[in-house]
């Protein structure tokens, strides 16, 4: 999906309306003041960190306990705005779409949008320019934690096309783009939720082997999941071993005996030399924090060569799995760019025979035990000497063959999605401080 600029016209012949943003808006609220519950009980509790994205995944939005009558005064609806009025993330907004019962957190703002104005274009003009250096403007150059109050950040003043269906044209461009991202971040949650399941019937339950074991599954015959020809991928025993029952001729080894591990580390942030101009992607666990899926396109940071020579373990092939090893453990992400690391990861490089989608799935099932063999008193790490120690149930050849290849097609289109969404936020990005400004108009979209 491309979006071309040729598709909005060059004209700004509709009248355009200056107001604040609190003019715009038919309700301005602060949130419930309470605490996030382990439960599954209850409404989903919004906070800070939910909407620092831009977009809410829902599922990861803990619960929290609170009587009809809460419920009902900090409710969320379709068409809300949530602004979060503190912290380093002052001033970031999310625009909801059809939320599930929910209510939203006293460190936001929500907004609701008068019937004259469209609510999506608001939530695009928090998104721009002009409102960032708004926010930055009120907060100053301030060392105390950066707040700002409901009054404050509605004060902010905003363009609007007076004609609400020509609001409603340019949210819809946009809208365009990021629905289509928001689609591809819930096909690869839907393709890697098959993935992990396939791994957790293959290699933790060891589903299989059971039904040849009971009887269920004979040769020549299919299983869900299972065509008939996978029959001799799998033994029909279970046998005991120091780690428990495990298919019989698979083997308990131990990752260092499975796969390659090194680290990294950090060239100096004062040598100019090793930063300035960089051209070699340089991970560290931030990198990994806020992807939607376990794939590394990008890094914050670039080394040059001399910062490169800095590193011991140098740049990392293509398909190194790459697993966060401190504050936290267990972030996970396959690198599809050649990269360096910091110290704060422990990366496994492809090894022949070895797929490293079925590590990084056995790292997701296993993340307890991983934590288990970590220690630290300010924080858990797991070294890589400990981390090599942790035992590891290893299929034979053709079972790790076969896994791998159904995984790897699974993982290329979640790699082809995360790519066409990067293209569409660049898209998304340039076109947005256009529309909202009234730079390009949209009488010839279509």
């Amino acid at each position: 999906m491309v979006v071309k600029e040729s598709d909005v016209s060059q004209t700004t012949s509709n009248e355009w309306i200056a107001c604040t943003l609190a003019d715009a808006c038919s309700a301005i609220n602060y949130g419930l003041t309470a605490s996030a519950s382990s439960c599954s009980d209850g409404p989903k509790f919004l906070r800070i960190t939910d909407i620092v994205s831009g977009q809410v995944n829902w599922k990861s939005v803990p619960h929290v306990e609170a009587d009809k009558d809460t419920i009902e005064k900090f409710r969320l609806h379709d068409g809300d705005i949530v602004i979060a009025r503190t912290g380093a993330s002052t001033g970031a907004s999310a625009y909801l779409i059809a939320p599930p019962e929910s209510v939203f957190a006293s460190y936001l703002v929500r907004l609701q949008a008068k019937p004259e104005f469209d609510a999506r274009f608001i939530a695009y003009f928090l998104k721009s320019n002009h409102f960032i250096e708004y926010i930055d403007g009120v907060l100053g150059d301030k060392s105390a934690q950066p707040n700002a109050s409901a009054s404050t950040m509605t004060a902010a003043p905003i363009r609007a096309p007076k004609d609400k269906s020509e609001q409603r044209a340019i949210a819809h461009i946009l809208g365009t783009l990021d629905d289509k991202i928001e689609l591809n971040r819930r096909m690869n949650e839907t393709i890697e939720a098959m993935a992990r399941a396939l791994f957790k019937s293959w290699f933790v339950d060891f589903d299989p082997v059971r039904a040849k074991m009971e009887g269920q599954w004979q040769r020549g015959e299919s299983l869900p999941g299972l065509p008939a020809d996978f029959y001799d991928l799998f033994p029909d025993r279970l046998v005991e071993s120091e780690v428990g029952v495990v298919p019989e001729g698979w083997e308990v080894k131990v990752l260092g005996d499975v796969t390659v591990v090194v680290g990294g580390t950090t060239p100096s942030t004062k040598v100019i030399k090793y930063w300035e101009g960089g051209k070699y992607y340089w991970a560290t666990p931030k990198d990994l924090a806020t992807l939607s899926s376990p794939v590394l396109l990008d890094t914050e940071r670039k080394v040059t060569d001399a910062g490169l020579d800095k590193i011991g373990s140098g740049l990392l092939p293509v398909g190194t799995l790459l697993l966060s090893s401190r504050a936290p453990i267990g972030y996970l992400a396959i690198s599809e760019e050649p990269v360096a690391i910091n110290q704060g990861f422990i990366a496994m490089p492809p090894r022949e025979g070895i797929s490293n989608l079925f590590l990084l799935y056995w790292c997701e099932a296993f993340h307890e035990q991983i934590v288990d063999y970590a220690n630290g008193s300010t924080f858990l790490e797991i070294s890589k000497r400990d981390f090599r120690r942790i035992p590891i149930v290893m299929p034979d050849e053709a079972a790790m063959t076969v896994f791998g290849n159904c995984a790897w097609t699974l993982h290329e289109k979640i790699v082809s999605n995360e790519r066409e969404s990067r293209m569409l936020a660049v898209q998304c990005d340039e076109l947005l401080p256009k529309l909202v400004s009234g730079k390009l108009g949209v009488a010839d979209y279509s």
